[in-house]
């Protein structure tokens, strides 16, 4: 569906202050994101738990599980305060994008709202059901968590998905008119590769966050041989990890395809490509300055097979588009070869991680090893924000793709620098606050009936 710019229907706004509110903005995705990953994944992982204790009757199964449950809860209340202040900068800062669009994804937000309380609602049911309720019961309590937080995730990266390919509207003199939500939130091509990338993003960045944690206690007792408390506590949030790696390699190439039909300049971008070009080569690092990349190492033809899985396909360039039109390219090319770079590295862990297993070996108790794990966790969080800087900083300038430019939707208000102040130091506060908490949490001792587990006595549980 092609749709006009808006900008010459809306007055100007004059914002000294643009890049700084897109910092802003940006700071409270980076920080949210992450915590976005842990709704998604970890309920998940804390009822696969309880599912093999009610299947085997292993009491270390449901122990873990009420374990992780308390890491549950400290990560949602903490996500409450970030998608909170991430849901007002929505307004505060960008007032003409929702005021001119709000009829078209308002709905999006208010099925977000609404599985934000159902789960909030079933998590302080399950966090306090522990001896309360049946064990059956208990563990179909948790079955709405994980799927109100699915549907919560859903819906926002639906708008995310129209905000990049935009449809379900027709604009009559500067108007929104003729919405249809449906259309414009589920009937998009775009969500589609862009959610299943997310969701496997969320199952790595928690999964190896999780493992690396048992990892790291394993350096710092790796003269003790582990019990069978930390080897599963390890073992399952890896394994998931590790399935999820490789798979997402496909995904991305998925995405990519998508992003060379609907948004060719942001691909252009990617590649820092200045002419359109049959048989496009790729470019590993290097820097683009001058429409060309300096000091790259280019592979003939393959931004073509890779983009269009054809040998001579024509790739769009950026001389297509006026300067104004482009995103900062250097700033896109390089979050997307980070994400690249990590991804497939830790494409590599998983696949050989797998091969241990199908061969029934034990993982290495070394330090090279548990080394890997820990940096695995951080790895994939720096890919999963640099993914994100790409799909957000690629379709600049435009807040809502070839229809309304980022400049037009910014508020015209000052004091911008003072709120950008006061929301780094709430952050700080806040990370310090749950480092806090999580640290309490993980030097807890096992209760006394948990201590004498089989494979449990003896030992801290040195992890979440």
């Amino acid at each position: 569906m092609s749709i006009p710019p808006l900008g010459a229907a809306l007055a100007p706004v004059h914002q000294r202050y643009l890049l700084e509110a897109r910092q802003m903005q940006a700071l409270s995705f980076a920080v949210h994101i992450p915590l976005v990953c842990f709704g998604i994944a970890f309920p998940a992982m804390v009822l696969f738990l309880e599912w093999l204790h009610l299947r085997t009757g292993d009491p270390l199964y449901r122990t873990l599980a009420r374990r992780w449950s308390r890491i549950v809860l400290a990560l949602f209340a903490v996500g409450v305060i970030t998608g909170t202040i991430l849901s007002f900068e929505m307004g505060l800062l960008w007032p003409n994008f929702t005021a001119t669009f709000g009829s078209v994804f308002g709905l999006g937000f208010a099925i977000e709202g609404f599985s934000f309380f159902m789960e909030a609602i079933f998590i302080g049911i399950y966090a306090y059901g522990w001896d309360r309720m049946s064990p059956r019961a208990h563990w179909l309590s948790g079955i709405p968590i994980v799927i109100t937080g699915f549907t919560g995730s859903l819906m926002v990266i639906s708008v995310n998905a129209w905000m990049n390919h935009p449809g379900g509207f027709a604009l009559h003199a500067g108007h929104v008119v003729d919405v249809d939500p449906l259309r414009a939130l589920f009937g998009n091509p775009y969500l589609w590769s862009e959610l299943i990338h997310m969701y496997i993003a969320g199952y790595m960045v928690t999964g190896f966050l999780v493992a690396g944690c048992y990892a790291f206690g394993r350096l710092r007792g790796n003269r003790i041989p582990p019990t069978r408390y930390q080897r599963v506590a390890l073992t399952i949030p890896l394994t998931i990890a590790c399935v999820a790696a490789p798979v997402q390699v496909l995904v991305g190439d998925w995405v990519a395809r998508d992003v060379a039909v609907d948004q060719p300049i942001k691909l252009a971008a990617i590649e820092g490509l200045y002419p359109t070009t049959r048989g496009a080569s790729e470019h590993l690092l290097g820097w683009y300055t001058d429409g060309q990349i300096k000091d790259g190492i280019a592979i003939p033809h393959l931004l073509s097979l890779l983009a269009y899985h054809s040998w001579d396909a024509r790739v769009q360039g950026l001389d297509t588009v006026p300067a104004a039109q482009r995103p900062p390219i250097n700033v896109v090319r390089f979050a997307f070869q980070t994400m690249v770079g990590i991804g497939t590295l830790l494409a590599l862990l998983g696949i050989a991680y797998l091969v241990i297993r199908i061969r029934r070996r034990p993982l290495p108790d070394s330090r090279w090893v548990n080394g890997a794990l820990v940096l695995a966790g951080p790895a994939a969080t720096v890919a999963l924000i640099a993914g994100w800087v790409t799909t957000e900083v690629g379709r600049q300038p435009w807040v809502v793709y070839r229809v309304m430019p980022t400049a037009d939707a910014v508020t015209g208000a000052g004091g911008i620098p003072v709120g950008y102040g006061t929301l780094v130091v709430t952050y700080l506060a806040v990370g310090a606050g749950l480092v806090w908490v999580l640290r309490r949490l993980a030097r807890a001792p096992l209760s006394e009936r948990e201590a004498t587990l089989p494979g449990a006595a003896g030992a801290t549980p040195q992890g979440p």
